[in-house]
């Protein structure tokens, strides 16, 4: 019986984890032991076919990266953000960068309109902010596209909130890290005490690679790039994102496939009872009454997607690879 007790609390931990963050599959089969395997991850927004990865050289793993390569990287990631190689940060990923600016640019109190991706908060409170959920501090985080329901910030209203953030002393810090597919970003021409953030694994397909950007004015990235420090990413990671980041047919094609992907996954959610509230092109939010019991029936079918514990009636899908959409579709007809 004791035993019996543990493994519950066990398993109810595993739970509740599932609602901190996507990706977490190791306590989504501790929660759900008798799912069957493998399992298929929903949870996260990650393009499920990646870009190939092949060109890494052995003296990529076997020597320290050079300025060179570094600067080589910048140029490509600059070219593709529309930006100034001057104004580009290469960082090992963008959860670095949300660590560090609460440090290099400390505040009483943050404006982080939300709901949104928890991490800023949780970075700024950690750092000793206490953070608003509106735009009128100093210092402001927004997330465009928003994540979870891709909820898009006119540009006009972004240089707005820069113009401010300058006046008042702040910072306005733009988190992109699902705009790779929109037209529209706020890197081309950052204005002054502005931050951008960018992903490359989300729409790349390699989150494991640890790979992200900042784009803003020369100072301010000198200043990011002192903190970060030298050899901050690594050798294959700058290789695979140098390549990566060039190759606009992959990035064509991917785009094109990533729409019709998206209308499969529309129709299946809204044949299952659903209602599409929001997304991007890697993934897509939905809302049902009874999205908390259709959560734990997909877990217990094995497959996992992203619950919000501050409005049960959610829940975020991430894109299936084709070899999944099968049983997904399967799944989702059961409920």
């Amino acid at each position: 019986m004791k035993q019996q007790g543990q493994g519950g609390s066990i398993r109810s931990e595993a739970f509740e984890r599932l609602f901190q963050h996507g990706g977490d599959i190791n306590s989504a089969r501790l929660a759900f032991p008798d799912a069957p395997a493998p399992w298929i991850d929903l949870s996260t927004g990650v393009n499920p076919l990646p870009y190939p990865n092949s060109a890494v050289a052995d003296h990529d793993w076997t020597r320290l990266p050079s300025p060179a390569d570094v600067a080589a990287l910048q140029a490509v990631a600059a070219a593709r953000y529309g930006a100034r190689q001057s104004e580009v940060v290469v960082a090992p990923g963008t959860q670095a960068l949300i660590q560090w600016l609460p440090r290099l640019f400390p505040a009483a109190s943050v404006s982080i309109p939300g709901p949104t991706y928890s991490g800023h908060e949780s970075a700024w409170r950690a750092a000793g902010a206490t953070v608003r959920d509106d735009v009128k501090a100093a210092h402001i985080v927004v997330v465009n596209p928003n994540n979870p329901d891709g909820r898009r910030w006119p540009q006009a209203q972004l240089r707005a909130l820069a113009s401010r953030a300058a006046q008042n002393g702040g910072l306005l810090v733009v988190d992109e890290a699902f705009a790779d597919f929109d037209h529209e970003t706020f890197a081309r021409d950052v204005p002054h005490a502005t931050v951008v953030l960018r992903s490359f694994g989300k729409a790349y397909g390699l989150a494991g690679l640890r790979l992200g950007f900042a784009v803003a004015q020369a100072p301010l990235a000198l200043r990011l790039r002192e903190a970060l420090g030298s050899w901050a990413v690594s050798g294959p990671a700058l290789t695979l994102g140098r390549q990566a980041l060039a190759d606009q047919a992959w990035f064509t094609r991917t785009r094109a496939r990533l729409t019709a992907d998206v209308a499969w996954l529309d129709a299946g959610l809204i044949g299952a009872g659903f209602e599409v509230c929001g997304g991007t092109l890697l993934f897509r939010l939905a809302r049902r009454a009874d999205a908390d019991r259709a959560f734990s029936a997909l877990c217990a079918r094995g497959v996992l997607t992203r619950p919000f514990r501050a409005d049960p009636m959610r829940l975020r899908f991430g894109l299936p690879a084709p070899g999944e959409r099968s049983r997904v579709g399967e799944v989702l007809a059961a409920l």
